[in-house]
Protein backbone atom coordinates (compact mmCIF):
# COMPACT_ATOMS: atom_id res chain seq x y z
CA UNK A 1 0.00 0.00 0.00
CA UNK A 2 1.37 3.43 -1.11
CA UNK A 3 1.96 5.98 1.37
CA UNK A 4 1.92 9.59 1.34
CA UNK A 5 5.71 11.30 2.07
CA UNK A 6 6.22 14.11 4.33
CA UNK A 7 8.32 17.30 2.21
CA UNK A 8 10.90 18.74 4.06
CA UNK A 9 12.53 21.03 1.70
CA UNK A 10 14.85 22.53 3.97
CA UNK A 11 16.43 19.03 4.27
CA UNK A 12 16.65 17.13 7.63
CA UNK A 13 19.55 16.48 9.55
CA UNK A 14 20.89 14.90 13.16
CA UNK A 15 23.71 17.30 13.48
CA UNK A 16 24.81 19.81 16.30
CA UNK A 17 23.66 22.91 15.07
CA UNK A 18 26.37 25.07 16.69
CA UNK A 19 29.08 22.60 14.94
CA UNK A 20 30.22 22.97 11.14
CA UNK A 21 27.61 20.26 9.72
CA UNK A 22 24.99 22.11 11.74
CA UNK A 23 23.86 23.26 8.28
CA UNK A 24 23.65 19.84 6.63
CA UNK A 25 20.55 19.40 5.07
CA UNK A 26 20.65 15.71 5.48
CA UNK A 27 21.58 13.10 8.23
CA UNK A 28 25.20 13.42 9.27
CA UNK A 29 27.03 10.04 8.10
CA UNK A 30 29.77 10.73 10.72
CA UNK A 31 27.83 9.71 13.60
CA UNK A 32 27.63 6.33 13.22
CA UNK A 33 29.63 3.57 11.66
CA UNK A 34 27.78 1.27 9.98
CA UNK A 35 27.90 -1.99 7.98
CA UNK A 36 25.22 -3.23 5.91
CA UNK A 37 24.68 -5.80 3.45
CA UNK A 38 21.83 -6.77 1.74
CA UNK A 39 23.53 -9.43 -0.60
CA UNK A 40 22.48 -8.10 -4.36
CA UNK A 41 26.30 -8.69 -4.26
CA UNK A 42 29.04 -10.71 -2.89
CA UNK A 43 32.55 -10.99 -2.27
CA UNK A 44 34.67 -13.45 -1.01
CA UNK A 45 37.64 -11.71 -0.13
CA UNK A 46 35.24 -9.72 2.22
CA UNK A 47 34.74 -12.63 4.50
CA UNK A 48 37.13 -15.06 6.00
CA UNK A 49 34.94 -18.38 5.14
CA UNK A 50 35.77 -21.32 8.01
CA UNK A 51 34.91 -24.69 6.36
CA UNK A 52 34.04 -27.91 8.13
CA UNK A 53 33.92 -30.49 4.95
CA UNK A 54 32.99 -28.87 1.52
CA UNK A 55 30.30 -26.38 2.37
CA UNK A 56 29.91 -22.63 -0.01
CA UNK A 57 28.15 -19.57 -0.02
CA UNK A 58 26.94 -17.74 -2.56
CA UNK A 59 24.10 -15.72 -4.08
CA UNK A 60 21.25 -17.17 -5.02
CA UNK A 61 17.70 -15.49 -7.15
CA UNK A 62 15.22 -14.24 -4.41
CA UNK A 63 13.21 -11.09 -3.95
CA UNK A 64 15.43 -8.52 -1.87
CA UNK A 65 18.88 -10.22 -2.24
CA UNK A 66 19.96 -13.37 -0.73
CA UNK A 67 23.12 -15.24 0.38
CA UNK A 68 23.06 -19.38 0.30
CA UNK A 69 24.88 -21.09 2.81
CA UNK A 70 25.08 -24.66 2.14
CA UNK A 71 27.21 -27.02 4.15
CA UNK A 72 28.02 -31.02 2.89
CA UNK A 73 26.59 -33.89 4.20
CA UNK A 74 28.04 -34.82 7.60
CA UNK A 75 27.18 -34.85 11.04
CA UNK A 76 28.81 -31.21 12.34
CA UNK A 77 30.18 -30.20 8.87
CA UNK A 78 29.53 -26.19 9.11
CA UNK A 79 30.18 -23.04 7.33
CA UNK A 80 31.13 -20.09 9.58
CA UNK A 81 31.42 -16.59 7.48
CA UNK A 82 33.16 -13.58 9.18
CA UNK A 83 33.34 -10.19 7.75
CA UNK A 84 37.31 -9.18 7.42
CA UNK A 85 38.99 -6.69 9.16
CA UNK A 86 36.79 -6.98 12.46
CA UNK A 87 36.15 -3.71 12.39
CA UNK A 88 33.94 -3.52 15.72
CA UNK A 89 34.79 -2.26 19.62
CA UNK A 90 32.21 -2.55 22.18
CA UNK A 91 32.67 0.98 24.31
CA UNK A 92 30.53 1.40 27.11
CA UNK A 93 28.68 4.88 26.66
CA UNK A 94 28.33 4.31 22.72
CA UNK A 95 25.10 2.63 21.51
CA UNK A 96 25.02 0.03 19.33
CA UNK A 97 22.77 -1.99 17.03
CA UNK A 98 22.80 -5.41 15.06
CA UNK A 99 19.99 -7.11 13.05
CA UNK A 100 19.61 -10.15 10.49
CA UNK A 101 17.25 -11.86 8.87
CA UNK A 102 17.51 -15.37 7.87
CA UNK A 103 15.70 -18.34 7.60
CA UNK A 104 17.35 -22.03 7.94
CA UNK A 105 16.02 -25.05 5.98
CA UNK A 106 15.91 -27.25 8.85
CA UNK A 107 15.01 -25.50 12.30
CA UNK A 108 15.80 -28.35 14.75
CA UNK A 109 18.79 -30.40 13.31
CA UNK A 110 21.31 -27.91 12.80
CA UNK A 111 22.89 -24.81 15.11
CA UNK A 112 22.52 -21.53 13.99
CA UNK A 113 24.30 -18.26 15.02
CA UNK A 114 24.42 -14.94 13.86
CA UNK A 115 25.56 -11.57 15.56
CA UNK A 116 28.83 -9.47 16.53
CA UNK A 117 31.66 -12.19 17.54
CA UNK A 118 34.84 -12.18 18.41
CA UNK A 119 37.43 -13.75 14.77
CA UNK A 120 37.54 -17.29 15.60
CA UNK A 121 37.48 -20.33 13.32
CA UNK A 122 34.64 -22.26 16.09
CA UNK A 123 32.32 -19.33 16.98
CA UNK A 124 29.97 -21.73 18.44
CA UNK A 125 32.28 -21.84 21.44
CA UNK A 126 33.47 -18.28 21.01
CA UNK A 127 34.48 -16.18 24.12
CA UNK A 128 33.30 -12.92 23.50
CA UNK A 129 30.02 -11.26 21.41
CA UNK A 130 27.08 -10.33 21.60
CA UNK A 131 24.71 -13.14 19.53
CA UNK A 132 22.07 -14.98 18.87
CA UNK A 133 22.29 -18.89 18.53
CA UNK A 134 20.04 -21.75 17.68
CA UNK A 135 21.10 -25.40 19.08
CA UNK A 136 20.97 -28.16 17.45
CA UNK A 137 18.30 -30.49 18.90
CA UNK A 138 15.53 -27.80 19.49
CA UNK A 139 14.26 -24.96 17.90
CA UNK A 140 14.67 -22.02 20.61
CA UNK A 141 16.67 -18.73 19.62
CA UNK A 142 19.08 -18.37 23.17
CA UNK A 143 20.80 -14.72 23.11
CA UNK A 144 23.64 -13.78 25.01
CA UNK A 145 26.21 -11.30 25.77
CA UNK A 146 29.02 -12.83 26.89
CA UNK A 147 33.19 -11.51 27.77
CA UNK A 148 35.93 -14.01 28.45
CA UNK A 149 34.10 -17.48 29.09
CA UNK A 150 35.81 -18.15 32.27
CA UNK A 151 35.02 -14.40 33.60
CA UNK A 152 30.88 -15.09 32.55
CA UNK A 153 28.19 -14.66 30.63
CA UNK A 154 24.88 -13.37 30.49
CA UNK A 155 21.98 -14.74 28.49
CA UNK A 156 18.24 -15.50 27.87
CA UNK A 157 17.13 -18.82 26.63
CA UNK A 158 14.33 -19.76 23.98
CA UNK A 159 13.35 -16.09 23.62
CA UNK A 160 11.37 -16.94 19.67
CA UNK A 161 11.19 -20.69 18.10
CA UNK A 162 12.68 -21.02 14.49
CA UNK A 163 11.05 -22.93 11.84
CA UNK A 164 12.25 -24.64 8.76
CA UNK A 165 12.52 -22.27 5.78
CA UNK A 166 10.93 -19.53 7.69
CA UNK A 167 12.14 -16.12 7.37
CA UNK A 168 13.29 -14.50 11.20
CA UNK A 169 14.48 -11.00 11.93
CA UNK A 170 16.77 -11.33 15.09
CA UNK A 171 17.86 -7.71 16.53
CA UNK A 172 19.57 -6.54 19.53
CA UNK A 173 20.51 -3.18 20.86
CA UNK A 174 23.10 -1.52 23.31
CA UNK A 175 22.06 1.07 25.00
CA UNK A 176 25.67 2.79 25.99
CA UNK A 177 24.88 2.42 29.48
CA UNK A 178 23.85 -1.02 31.21
CA UNK A 179 21.47 -2.82 28.73
CA UNK A 180 21.06 -4.84 25.69
CA UNK A 181 18.11 -5.15 24.48
CA UNK A 182 16.75 -8.15 22.10
CA UNK A 183 14.01 -8.44 19.67
CA UNK A 184 12.53 -10.88 16.90
CA UNK A 185 10.62 -9.56 13.92
CA UNK A 186 10.77 -6.01 15.25
CA UNK A 187 9.24 -6.26 18.44
CA UNK A 188 11.55 -6.00 22.06
CA UNK A 189 10.96 -8.99 23.55
CA UNK A 190 13.17 -7.88 27.00
CA UNK A 191 16.32 -6.56 27.96
CA UNK A 192 19.63 -7.72 29.98
CA UNK A 193 19.95 -5.10 32.72
CA UNK A 194 23.75 -5.45 33.91
CA UNK A 195 25.08 -6.69 30.92
CA UNK A 196 27.43 -3.53 30.49
CA UNK A 197 29.54 -6.28 32.98
CA UNK A 198 30.02 -8.37 30.18
CA UNK A 199 30.27 -6.42 27.15
CA UNK A 200 32.77 -8.07 24.79
CA UNK A 201 36.34 -6.50 26.15
CA UNK A 202 38.48 -8.18 22.87
CA UNK A 203 39.72 -5.02 21.16
CA UNK A 204 37.45 -6.07 17.34
CA UNK A 205 34.76 -8.23 16.94
CA UNK A 206 33.04 -8.99 13.86
CA UNK A 207 29.88 -9.71 11.76
CA UNK A 208 29.31 -13.48 12.06
CA UNK A 209 27.25 -16.27 10.39
CA UNK A 210 27.20 -19.73 11.29
CA UNK A 211 25.26 -22.76 10.28
CA UNK A 212 26.28 -26.37 11.21
CA UNK A 213 24.44 -29.46 10.99
CA UNK A 214 22.82 -31.80 13.51
CA UNK A 215 22.88 -34.83 11.61
CA UNK A 216 24.81 -36.39 8.58
CA UNK A 217 22.33 -33.92 6.00
CA UNK A 218 23.19 -31.15 4.58
CA UNK A 219 21.56 -27.84 5.83
CA UNK A 220 20.83 -24.31 4.35
CA UNK A 221 21.32 -21.06 5.76
CA UNK A 222 19.62 -18.05 3.72
CA UNK A 223 20.65 -14.81 4.35
CA UNK A 224 18.78 -11.75 3.47
CA UNK A 225 20.69 -8.73 5.02
CA UNK A 226 22.97 -8.04 7.92
CA UNK A 227 23.67 -5.00 9.59
CA UNK A 228 25.66 -3.28 12.55
CA UNK A 229 26.04 0.39 13.07
CA UNK A 230 27.69 1.71 16.53
CA UNK A 231 28.36 5.14 17.48
CA UNK A 232 31.59 7.07 17.26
Amino acid sequence: MATTPTNFPNGVTNADPNLIFGSLTTVDPQQLHTYWNDFDTYTAGDWVVTVVGSGTAALTAGDGGLLLVTNSAADNDAVTLQKTPAAFAMTAGKAAWFACRFNVSDATQSDVQVGLVIVDTTPLDATDGIFFQKDDGDTHIDFYVQKNTTTGSTSVTDIAELADATNVTLAWYYDGNSSVYYGVNGTILGKLDGSSSFLPDATNLTVSLTIQNGEAVAKTLTVDYVMMAKQR
